[in-house]
């Protein structure tokens, strides 16, 4: 077994021990701190945080979802929607415009990687002296400001220098110098040249977001990042009618922001910047629209985008959700994956399936949670058990590939 092997190994095996470890801890300080401790209060709230399932609360969600599993939809149907599914949604964005999805204001809160680091300094300042404009709506998840705290150490302890190494240059700011070993034999010069072509290539923070829609998720970015110098927002959908939402929307601008028509599941479709540049990608309510067997693909192409070091936020459906447990036989495609009336598709996840995803795809575990929570309706006196995966990965920032080369190197001399 040669050095490459044996460390591939031992990085997989204590990757795995730690997704273990991980995976016996409970949540902390994310996804909101509104704990039900008097049952009889329970209507008191719109949302509950960290709801622990009882053992006959599990098992009447798993027979809910197999029943509803029970009935498959026809093959030819099943083709229909894969084929067709750009259709079903333009139909869905032009039927709701940008009426269905509320801003998702709690971002920044969930996922203060989103902004540079000076950024969400001046927002936890702004967050202390209680002035300025709050990041929370009335409508947002209750929080506690340890997740300001907890993304700042993070981010100090892996930026702190200020610069990310990319394909053997090194960008700092505005500057990009070429360092002495270059393992891929490329030009920095010439690679650069070719870069300064691209929407945003100016910029030193770059953000993307895939499945922007209606741009619920942009423009609360795009209002917080307003005027900060050196930043730029990426955002697409495959439905050509979401992204006219987007562009035609008033606070869409081109210097900060670039929407475009982009199918994450063509592997063959360029992307309009080049690979390794973005910082951050957000993921969110996004891969369970698509189809369970194409996941890994979309999963593996994005990693490509990232900077090493940068990071990725996901935010989607978990297993026996109220949706999943919702669906009527006869809706179910194949195991966990449905289609809603309109033609739009559900995959609900467990957070091992997102681990073993982002894993293979050679991203490196920050946060992977299942997000417990009780949904009520006051008027109607209703209870929901909503289930969310929240997860957030980063691409080390020395690849298996630079490595590899590096040791090549060293055993020739």
């Amino acid at each position: 077994m040669n050095f490459i092997t044996r460390l591939s190994a031992l990085c997989l095996r204590k990757s795995k021990m730690q997704h273990r470890h991980q995976s016996n801890r409970r949540p902390t300080a994310p996804l909101g701190s509104r704990i039900l401790t008097d049952p009889s209060k329970v209507f008191e709230h719109n949302m509950w945080d960290h709801m622990q399932w009882s053992q006959e609360e599990e098992e009447s969600a798993k027979k809910k979802a197999a029943e509803n599993s029970l009935v498959k939809v026809q093959w030819e149907d099943q083709d229909k929607y894969e084929r067709e599914a750009s259709k079903y949604w333009n139909e869905f964005y032009k039927t709701h415009k940008n009426n269905f999805f509320k801003d998702r204001n709690w971002l920044f809160l969930e996922f203060p990687e989103i902004l540079p680091e000076e950024k969400r300094q001046e927002l936890r300042r702004e967050e202390r002296s209680s002035e300025h404009r709050k990041i929370n709506s009335t409508n947002s998840f209750s929080h506690k400001n340890e997740m300001f705290d907890e993304g700042e150490k993070y981010w100090k302890k892996n930026y702190r220098g200020g610069s990310t190494a990319v394909q053997g240059c090194v960008y700092n700011k505005n500057k990009a110098e070429t360092i002495s070993e270059n393992p891929q034999g490329k030009n920095c010069g010439e690679e650069l040249d070719r870069l300064e072509s691209f929407p945003g290539s100016d910029a030193t923070y770059r953000i993307l977001e895939v499945g922007c829609g209606a741009g619920n998720s942009v423009f609360p970015i795009l209002e917080v990042l307003c005027n900060t110098p050196g930043t730029f927002l990426y955002c697409c959908d495959f439905a050509s009618g979401a992204v006219e939402l987007v562009k035609s929307h008033s606070s869409y601008n081109s210097a900060w922001c670039s929407a475009f028509v982009h199918d994450v599941c063509d592997d063959a479709l360029p992307y309009p910047f080049p690979d390794e540049i973005l910082d951050v990608i957000l993921l969110v309510f996004v891969l369970s629209t698509i189809h369970p067997d194409r996941m890994q693909g979309v999963v593996n192409r994005l990693a490509k985008l990232l900077k090493p070091g940068g990071m990725l936020l996901f935010r989607d459906y978990g297993r026996y959700d109220t949706a999943q447990l919702r669906f009527k036989k006869g809706h179910c495609l194949s195991e966990n994956f449905y289609v809603r009336g309109d033609g739009t598709r559900v995959y609900f996840f467990t957070k091992d399936e997102v681990w073993n995803m982002f894993n293979l795809a050679g991203l490196t575990e920050v946060q992977n949670l299942v997000d417990r929570r009780l949904q009520v309706n006051r008027k109607k006196k209703v209870k929901m058990q909503r289930v969310w995966i929240q997860s957030k990965f980063q691409k080390p920032l020395l690849s298996l590939h630079n490595l590899e080369e590096t040791t090549k190197r060293h055993s020739y001399k």
